[in-house]
């Protein structure tokens, strides 16, 4: 579990749960739920985005909600740099087809297809290519994924301000009655709160996550690249994981090698 998405998540709701009750009382409650509204706002942005989207990218987008809760199963860069040393070390002692052996116990696929591509004697330059165009392929999905909740994100506030603008609309045909104008307001307003909810508590930040998680994921999979087209070539591990530690920031680089000597003693 995302422990910042699902904090940040419920804190949102605490904070517009606090500002509602510090300013009327958990009776205001009432103020702020209107079915119409709901309606309007929740389901035209809803229904614009899936005008924007083919069906299956938006049955995509929203099932993607967990994803954004959800820790990811890629695991961390150190990992990644540590096991291609490993697997550096493993082709410098025993050979290039030592590999294969390695990748039965793998569940990382990329990693996987690479060491087979790389056994089979494929030319580095095709190699390269080949994973490269998985990576432009993986980055290409997840964008479809992130700019669902980018557009929902758009959406939201324009149908709230559509709702607010027929709710204004009602009010100025009952001018007459002074009564009314309060109410309608109120209500016209609403429609306002939950488009701006939708994009600042859902939608954007949903779509800003699932950005960090896509880079985070790339980076990792141009490690990989890297590190087996170094394997490859015949470079010295200890070279290798010196050039792989230029993808981590420097703290991390610092961290890494001290948990490897550690190791190692």
């Amino acid at each position: 579990m995302d422990l910042a998405s699902l904090i940040g998540l419920v804190l949102g709701v605490v904070m517009i749960a606090f500002g509602i009750i510090s300013s009327g009382g958990t009776s205001a409650f009432g103020n702020f739920a209107d079915l119409p509204s709901v309606i309007i706002t929740i389901g035209g942005s809803l229904a614009s985005t899936l005008t924007s989207n083919k069906l299956p990218d938006f049955i995509n987008g929203l099932k993607s909600i967990t994803l954004a809760v959800k820790e990811p199963t890629i695991g961390n860069p150190a990992d990644v740099i540590s096991n291609i040393i490993n697997l550096s070390n493993i082709s410098r002692k025993e050979g290039l087809l030592a590999l294969e052996e390695a990748t039965h116990d793998m569940d990382d696929e990329f990693l996987k297809k690479g060491i087979n591509l790389v056994v089979d004697g494929t030319d580095p330059d095709l190699v390269r290519g080949i994973l490269e165009t998985d990576l432009i392929n993986l980055e290409s999905r997840h964008k479809k994924v992130i700019s669902f909740w980018e557009k929902w994100a758009e959406m939201g506030p324009a149908w709230g301000m559509i709702g607010t603008l027929i709710g204004l609309i009602n009010m100025l045909v009952k001018l007459d009655d002074a009564s009314s104008i309060g109410p309608n307001m109120s209500v016209a307003l609403v429609t306002t709160l939950y488009g701006s909810i939708i994009a600042n508590w859902l939608a954007s930040p949903t779509a800003t996550k699932l950005g960090v998680n896509n880079e985070l994921e790339i980076m990792m999979k141009e490690i990989t690249v890297e590190g087996l087209l170094s394997i490859q070539a015949g470079e010295n591990p200890r070279v290798i994981e010196e050039k792989l530690k230029s993808f981590l920031a420097p703290a991390d680089r610092n961290t890494m090698g001290r948990d490897e000597a550690g190791g190692e003693e």
